[in-house]
């Protein structure tokens, strides 16, 4: 059993390429929020566990979040492979996802930090809009609607999330900073970080990690 790990700040692209990784590889995507959502809807324990944190307004705890993806990869089969998108995202939450693959008998073979510049980025968050009705997200630049302000889906209106707005983009920049400073460095040590440039088209980046992976 295998596990990669794809680090990035928000808009660096961890979904575009976990995605296309998905899509040409065997590799199981985990998605801890995913996850999460799924054990409170099923009512699992540590779905009703989670929830009482969820509805009081607090952080689920790293070690409930960390028992979740524990339990996900004990469904698994040794010669699975596992990719983790934005987890772990601090050094903490590492050491508890060390401790995961150790019980499973996995190992994490690669850590890609997907690396753009700061005003990419916001450029990128602040151009998003998201449909108010089917939650469809298209960007201004990128991937524009046929008619402004309407989704092309459903036809209804699209807005822009509180979060994408720039004053909570750069502090969401800054937060992603400081929590991941430290787990880079770690990774680096460890001979396992392989940093992508992900300013570059999707297609572009999703094959440079394929070929770190050996799927090229």
């Amino acid at each position: 059993m295998k596990a990669i790990v794809l680090l990035g700040a928000p808009g660096a692209g961890k979904g575009t390429a976990a995605e296309g990784i998905k899509a040409a590889t065997t590799y199981i995507h985990v998605s801890t929020g995913d996850m999460l959502r799924a054990a409170v809807k099923k009512g699992t324990p540590l779905g009703v566990e989670a929830e009482g944190y969820m509805k009081r307004g607090e952080l689920v705890p790293d070690n409930l979040i960390v028992s979740l993806v524990e339990e996900r990869l004990k469904q698994g089969k040794s010669d699975d492979a596992y990719m983790f998108d934005g987890f772990p995202r601090t050094e903490e939450q590492a050491d508890l996802l060390d401790i995961a693959l150790r019980k499973c008998n996995a190992k994490l073979n690669k850590v890609f930090s997907l690396d753009a510049p700061r005003d990419m980025l916001i450029k990128r968050l602040t151009g998003r809009r998201v449909c108010r009705k089917c939650s469809t997200n298209f960007h201004i630049i990128n991937i524009p609607p046929k008619k402004p302000g309407i989704c092309d889906a459903c036809g209804g209106d699209l807005y822009q999330r509180t979060d994408d707005q720039e004053s909570a983009i750069v502090n969401r920049l800054e937060v992603y900073r400081k929590q991941t400073e430290g787990l880079i460095a770690r990774y680096e040590r460890q001979g396992i970080l392989v940093r992508v440039d992900s300013a570059r088209h999707r297609d572009e980046l999703i094959k440079e990690i394929l070929q770190h992976i050996g799927k090229i």
